[in-house]
């Protein structure tokens, strides 16, 4: 009989790359299959995430969880982000845990397997050129990671302690690995990096020079391939050849993800974001004058150390100019290994709580404004989840979550929709037939 893996995965797309990584290397070199019950399966996998609030406590409690779960033959292995900065100490607290392998040595995951208490951490190992086995969580669409690590110094980001300085992969396995995702019948690539669009700045040898705008047209050459996605740009790097690349290439589609932490350029200064609230809003600006239509999403942090009330002012302008599509919030929190873990100004618990309720509420009614022009709008949907209620759920060219009832018949298809019921960040609509 096959053995059997259970992998839980917390974060972001990366790390929903990384999981794909130790399946393939799992299922292929030693066997595993995949199983949904964690009581049943010889290997439990917590792939982690360190950049949301109580990510070490987060850990420790599913670690229990499972410890109480598992067969008594089972191993427990943590993977990911929290894995690189705790280290050892996780085995420390949890003795019952087999091994700890960081963000950074995903292709070990056979080696350690078989090292019990092993501990693999290394920030600088290089796999930007690993050969990793194949597995894909859908077969409509495609993670591909474009580079790993994150070469910038943001005060209030873990990422680089714990993934390493910025590789990006070279762009031939990229088009390798794009090129055979369309022949195994995926329609839309995503492709992932810290920085995407700092593409091209460091390989780990010698290599074609090549920066992301240009990756954007190679990867568009292929044929077959309808969509392509990406996440996340940092908004220093968009400059104007890359804004007309996003707007006028037709198989890129039309939603972009760009952080914006705070609209205070005080406080981006002092987050070491690199950019002002100036050049955010014109970069932003220029996008929307070339793809009016763009969905544009964001992520903000309330409350960082020292934000004023003008300064969080600043913040709900730029939210009020540039109405964003979505924003992730979140109130600032310190992170392990980061300069602003050691800074003075905190703000108070109540005001911090206060800004942030009022943003969401500013959001909420942006997103309503919005949603009452959907209805009766007609998208065209790519068709890739299937859902319990009779519904079959995709999206548009622009992002658009909508959902139809069929079956899984036309998962991996596109249609024309016609929304019929919207929602702040969810779509009703009716195929419209021709």
């Amino acid at each position: 009989m096959a053995k059997k893996l259970f992998i839980e995965t917390l974060g972001c797309a990366m790390n929903v790359r990384d999981s794909e990584h130790m399946i393939a290397e799992l299922n292929q070199k030693e066997h595993y299959e995949l199983t949904t019950e964690a009581s049943e399966a010889d290997l439990i996998v917590i792939n982690t995430c360190s950049v949301r609030e109580k990510p070490v406590h987060k850990l420790f409690s599913e670690l229990g969880v499972f410890n109480k779960l598992k067969k008594n033959s089972a191993k427990i292995g943590v993977t990911g982000c929290t894995a690189s900065h705790l280290g050892e100490e996780i085995i420390k607290r949890a003795p019952y845990v087999n091994f700890v392998l960081g963000a950074r040595n995903v292709s070990k995951i056979t080696d350690v397997l078989h090292r019990d208490k092993a501990v693999e951490t290394e920030i600088s190992y290089d796999e930007s050129e690993f050969a990793f086995k194949e597995f894909r969580s859908s077969p409509y669409k495609s993670f591909i990671n474009i580079s790993i690590g994150c070469d910038k110094q943001c005060t209030f980001c873990i990422v680089p302690h714990n993934r390493g300085e910025e590789i990006s992969i070279p762009a031939n396995l990229i088009i390798d690995e794009a090129y055979r995702s369309v022949e195994r019948g995926a329609r839309e690539v995503f492709l992932l990096g810290q920085n995407v669009n700092n593409y091209g700045r460091r390989f780990s040898g010698s290599h074609p020079k090549m920066n992301f705008t240009q990756l954007l047209r190679d990867i568009s050459a292929i044929e077959g391939l309808e969509r392509i996605r990406f996440t996340s740009p940092h908004p220093l790097h968009m400059d104007d050849a890359f804004i007309e690349e996003f707007a006028t290439n037709p198989k890129i589609c039309k939603s972009m993800h760009v952080p914006l932490q705070s609209g205070s350029t005080a406080i981006l200064q002092q987050m070491k974001r690199g950019y002002s609230k100036e050049w955010f809003l014109n970069r932003i600006d220029t996008l929307r004058a070339l793809a009016p239509n763009a969905f544009i999403s964001t992520d903000i942090i309330v409350a960082f150390p020292g934000e004023s009330d003008a300064d969080f002012a600043d913040t709900m302008a730029v939210v009020e100019h540039v109405k964003f599509d979505q924003i992730f919030s979140f109130k600032y929190s310190p992170r392990p290994h980061t300069e602003a873990e050691h800074y003075d100004n905190i703000v108070e618990a109540t005001i911090a709580s206060e800004r942030l309720r009022h943003l969401q509420d500013v959001q909420d009614a942006i997103l309503d404004e919005k949603s009452r022009h959907y209805v009766g709008q007609r998208y065209r949907v790519y068709f890739e989840e299937l859902r319990q209620d009779g519904y079959v759920a995709g999206r548009s060219d622009n992002n658009l979550a909508i959902r139809v009832k069929g079956s899984e018949e036309i998962l991996g298809t596109f249609a024309e929709v016609e929304i019929t019921q919207s929602a702040r960040l969810s779509q009703i609509g009716e195929i419209v037939v021709a």
